[in-house]
């Protein structure tokens, strides 16, 4: 089966209460926190607004690209269940982590087997390990033979170009889906339509 899924990059009130009030919801929704020049950034205060909305049975995730002291602060008080980080080193990970007391998801970016073996350094120190195209907001995939060595004790997501029509692929592998790019009717707008079939598709694909 699908471990479970993850619908990242949302920024209005309408989409995340659709996605949240669907039969199927994600088990995680991911939020751009500080990555300006993705059209899916949300500046702090509409933020702060779009977590008040009751997150019910999903968990709410910062995704935080380097390390970037301002914005934790700024967020630290908000109800994130997990943080995404991209391009932090171990120790800064770690620091993080104690700091502020969240769990970790973190992402490397894949280019070739190389970027795969990194998550080595990261393991004991990260609660999910996301394997994720070197496109950061493009969308853009990677050849997913390269991850067929990650051990299965891995708590892993995948993403990087993931659409509708590949999810079959995915039936026993035991990853966690992340998507954006491909619930879009425009780059950076998320499309109802798109996100209802992807969660009802994963809904019976596992069962």
């Amino acid at each position: 089966m699908i471990s479970s899924t993850k619908i990242c990059g949302i920024s209005d009130p309408k989409t995340l209460n659709y996605i949240l009030n669907h039969p199927h919801p994600p088990s995680l929704i991911g939020f751009i926190c500080n990555y300006k020049t993705s059209p899916r950034y949300v500046e702090f205060d509409k933020l702060k607004e779009l977590l008040e909305i009751n997150k019910k049975q999903s968990k709410y995730v910062a995704v935080i690209v380097k390390y970037d002291s301002l914005t934790l602060e700024n967020i630290k008080d908000l109800p994130f269940d997990y943080y995404q980080l991209y391009g932090c080193s171990p120790d800064e990970v770690r620091k993080i982590k104690e700091t502020y007391k969240k769990k970790i998801i973190t992402a490397l970016t894949i280019k070739n087997k190389d970027d795969v073996i990194k998550y080595k350094d990261y393991e004991n120190i990260s609660d999910i390990i996301l394997f994720d195209g070197p496109g950061m907001a493009e969308s853009i995939g990677f050849n997913h033979d390269l991850l067929n060595e990650v051990p299965e004790h891995i708590n892993k997501m995948i993403a990087g170009d993931i659409k509708i029509e590949d999810l079959s692929s995915f039936k026993n592998k035991g990853w966690i889906l992340d998507v954006s790019g491909s619930l879009e009717s425009e780059r950076g707008v998320k499309d109802i339509n798109k996100i209802d079939k992807f969660l009802n598709t994963v809904h019976n694909i596992n069962t």
